[in-house]
């Protein structure tokens, strides 16, 4: 038994050997989004929310002036679905356009999956929106997740991840990160999310792209084939 799980460990490294990137994003990217997205989801099922969620609000509202009102909208409208999904079709027909067809593939799971996603939470959840005071862009539609921070989010991992190896992708995840944090707040701001909407749509987004993204990889094969093929190794008579 002993030398089984020596060869076993060796095997492992070996095939582990150059894949420190996909490692990672299954830690990193999946694993603990999907974590915090299902400890969030438990909260808001069992006691409505976080206990911080009214009083950052109702903080933030403190903050209310003319220019962070502007800021608000124009963030919210271009994290909205009206220019998502403009966008979105944009680069889906520029990838397809290009002949990028699994590319263009991934891209439409990622954001067609994201709503997809967004929409049964927040039917099954059913979370009226926060009512602290009269928002200058109220909604109607229940509030656990944010479909803004959905969408801002999964917009930036995704081309994050289609420029995954390539020079500039440090520059569009950091330019996605600042644009999903915006919105965010916005909705934040304008009182028709709570925190812990806003973190679950951010969280979800990424752990959705970030699980399609290893789907994709040619890493993911070859650690699939090595998988099967521990699997097979272990059931073999001692």
């Amino acid at each position: 038994m002993k030398q089984r799980l020596v060869v076993f460990y060796q095997k492992a490294r070996l095939a582990l050997r150059g894949h420190g990137a996909l490692v990672a994003l299954l830690l990193l990217g999946i694993g603990a989004p999907w974590f915090i997205f299902v400890e969030v989801a438990e909260d808001i099922w069992e006691s409505g929310g976080f206990i911080g969620d009214q009083a950052i609000l109702e903080w933030i509202h403190q903050q209310q002036s003319p220019t962070l009102d502007g800021l608000a909208l124009a963030l919210t409208t271009a994290g909205g679905p009206e220019v998502m999904s403009v966008v979105g079709a944009a680069i889906a027909g520029l990838l397809l356009w290009r002949h990028r067809r699994t590319e263009a593939l991934f891209f439409a799971l990622s954001v067609g999956g994201a709503v997809a996603l967004n929409v049964l939470a927040k039917t099954i959840f059913g979370r009226p929106r926060p009512a602290l005071w009269v928002s200058i862009a109220p909604e109607k539609f229940y509030s656990f997740p944010s479909g803004h921070a959905m969408g801002s989010a999964t917009l930036a991992a995704a081309l994050g991840f289609l420029l995954w190896r390539t020079r500039g992708r440090w520059v569009v995840w950091l330019v996605g990160a600042l644009f999903a944090l915006g919105v965010g707040l916005s909705r934040m701001y304008l009182g028709v999310h709570y925190p812990s909407d806003v973190l679950a749509g951010w969280v979800c987004s990424v752990g959705w792209v970030a699980s399609l993204h290893v789907l994709f990889s040619p890493d993911f094969r070859q650690l699939r084939a090595w998988w099967l093929a521990s699997r097979a190794y272990w059931r073999r008579p001692a």
